[in-house]
């Protein structure tokens, strides 16, 4: 039986799929604060924090219950945790100053700011292919940018420069977080990283709402149709923070963004079906154009697959030479083996 094509195997498809569950988890994410919005609820911080609390709870309760100590200390968490919280809250910030057309472009920036962070840091390779899928990707999204200033969306905003230079410094914290996430991730594990930042981003949460959003919150008249937008956003981003470490394990922080640029085109279709509204055609190519641009960014050509097949069996010629030693050693056993074996689950799922 012949091998299936080098685009169709099993990492890229799982990259793809995942990516675009995110992607929709963003777009829902969207729809709440935007309803949130509507009613006159504005609390960034307020909407993030029961996300912290819930990755706490969740994944704070298996490392306890694991009894795992920390492999990474736990400063590096508290810096992890306010640049994300940080992050978030600037992003959703800038829309009071600016278009949303403005918001989407700009939005980009994380992208090459995250293929210069793991460049500089993760010692990432980027050949040609994988450029040529960045920038078809972005074209699409301008497309969509297009479409929008060519139909209606025309509002430059209260105070348009500050709301881009929001936008701008959001989408470089966001690189930044994506791209320690991903160094936290391949060091580390999801638990612990998830578990962490659930902590942290918690409390740092806490301490930012009683000092920016406390009167905002008492102002607002809690009822059902503010509370379940509330809850809506924070199982959606408690999912995505949930799926993203293994996104950034298999694909990487510059794949996970270009994912996430398909969130404005879900947000379309959703318009479409949902709402019955009518969108401009260049949408829909917009939307082809990222999908083909992720499938030349996710693309492993013979030269990298041969690669990752000889760490594979290089990390197994290891693993039973170390066997053999630690048969022969007194005192040496499970523990070297346990080691070698961590050593080929990582180089099984380096990219």
């Amino acid at each position: 039986m012949a091998p299936p094509p080098r685009w169709l195997r099993r990492e890229v498809l799982v990259g793809l799929a995942l990516g675009q569950f995110v992607s929709l988890l963003i777009t829902s994410t969207g729809f709440s604060s935007s309803e949130l919005a509507r009613r006159g609820v504005n609390a960034p911080t307020s909407q993030s924090l029961l996300n912290y609390i819930l990755l706490a709870l969740v994944y704070g309760g298996t490392l306890i219950y694991r009894r795992q100590h920390l492999t990474i200390k736990w400063y590096y968490y508290l810096l992890f945790g306010i640049i994300d919280v940080e992050a978030n809250y600037i992003v959703v910030k800038a829309y009071q100053y600016t278009s949303l057309t403005s918001v989407m472009l700009l939005d980009c920036w994380s992208i090459p700011c995250v293929i210069v962070l793991t460049w500089l840091f993760l010692k990432t390779k980027y050949g040609l292919r994988k450029f040529i899928g960045v920038g078809v990707c972005v074209a699409g999204l301008v497309l969509v940018v297009f479409s929008d200033v060519h139909a209606s969306d025309r509002a430059k905003g209260p105070n348009p420069l500050k709301g881009d230079l929001l936008v701008i410094g959001g989408s470089m914290l966001y690189a930044i977080s994506n791209v320690t996430e991903e160094y936290f991730v391949k060091k580390s594990n999801r638990v612990e990283v998830m578990a962490m930042l659930g902590v942290f981003g918690a409390i740092i949460s806490g301490i930012q709402i009683s000092i920016l959003e406390r009167q905002e919150l008492r102002s607002t008249h809690w009822n059902a149709g503010a509370i379940l937008p509330f809850i809506g956003f924070a199982l959606a981003m408690f999912l995505f923070y949930s799926t993203v470490p293994i996104i950034l394990k298999i694909c990487g922080a510059t794949m996970l963004n270009l994912s996430l640029l398909t969130s404005d085109m879900w947000a379309v279709l959703i318009r479409i079906f949902a709402y019955h509204e009518k969108v401009d055609w260049m949408y829909f190519v917009a939307f082809a154009g990222t999908a083909i641009g992720l499938v030349i960014y996710s693309y492993k050509g013979k030269k990298k697959i041969a690669e990752e097949n000889a760490q594979v069996t290089e990390a197994g010629d290891e693993e039973a030479a170390t066997g053999n030693r630690a048969a022969q050693v007194p005192g040496v056993g499970n523990d070297g083996a346990a080691s070698n074996k961590e050593f080929l689950s990582a180089a099984t799922s380096s990219r």
